[in-house]
């Protein structure tokens, strides 16, 4: 990649769904130290706030990361404004822990929504292990299903369903995993990460069977360090930062309650700001 390039510009910026886009950024020494399973936290402008996302892929070649950015509050809505040659104000990370999967052998690797940014690294780096995973990606509806080559590509069996039937597989992504456990199949550990409501659905199910269940949290954050105390939450009955202690956590151990409480706290204000940023009030 040629040193002309500004850091943090967009290499290329893809849309995967209506509200979704992936970009690809320069960012050479984030893409040098990153693994599967960490995040960033990145600035738009000058005065914007700071705002987490997962790497979703990574070249250590090219320089680049890939985050998936659903337009859902005022920064990923300006973010979602950017273009091609565009650049961010700044990048920092990699942070977090990297995923550790190694002790175990039968994965399933579940993802819902924007979740399937958080398994895509992990599937690749499994077939790499030579341990391919089962792979479950759900979505409201057809239009919403993301990485769909690219999971058959580096998957044991990749499976694929919607709320709606859209894809003609209508159902949950328990719903799938269930029938995949009826059908013989013995897994020693999944790996679940999507909207919280989605990932106390897989943990509970999965707890009867005794299957390890990792999910990703992806809370409230600011520095990103573990100072603010932003991104706490509660894992089995004591407190934890998702920033330094996670991302990643036993699934049967999380207060997913106290966390969809939290991830609304803000919920007014960012609709406040969107609206401003349409010129709706």
């Amino acid at each position: 990649m040629s040193g002309d390039i500004k850091n943090y510009a967009i290499l290329s910026k893809r849309r995967l769904a209506a509200n979704v886009c992936e970009f690809k950024i320069y960012a050479p020494l984030v893409a040098k130290h990153c693994k599967a399973g960490q995040f960033l936290i990145l600035r738009v402008s000058e005065d914007g706030e700071r705002v987490p996302f997962t790497i979703c892929d990574y070249s250590r070649e090219e320089g680049s990361i890939c985050v998936l950015v659903q337009e859902v509050g005022y920064t990923t809505a300006m973010m979602s404004r950017l273009s091609e040659g565009d650049a961010l104000q700044d990048v920092v990370g990699p942070l977090g822990n990297p995923t550790d999967l190694s002790k175990y052998k039968h994965i399933c690797l579940v993802g819902g929504g924007i979740g399937s940014a958080v398994i895509y690294p992990q599937a690749k780096q499994l077939i790499k292990d030579g341990k391919a995973a089962d792979i479950i990606v759900g979505a409201r509806n057809k239009s919403l299903l993301m990485y769909e080559e690219e999971f058959k590509a580096c998957a044991k069996g990749a499976y694929f369903v919607t709320d709606d039937g859209s894809n003609g597989n209508k159902g949950t992504v328990v719903d799938m995993l269930s029938r995949l456990i009826a059908d013989g199949n013995e897994y020693d550990c999944v790996f679940a990460v999507g909207p919280l409501g989605m990932m106390k659905a897989v943990s509970k199910f999965t707890e009867p069977y005794g299957i390890p269940t990792v999910v990703s949290m992806n809370s409230l954050m600011v520095d990103g360090t573990g100072m603010c105390g932003c991104c706490r939450l509660t894992v089995g009955g004591k407190i934890k930062y998702a920033c330094v202690d996670g991302p990643e956590f036993d699934g049967h151990a999380v207060d997913f309650d106290e966390a969809m409480s939290r991830s609304r706290m803000y919920k007014g204000q960012e609709e406040e700001h969107l609206c401003r940023l349409r010129g709706e009030i």
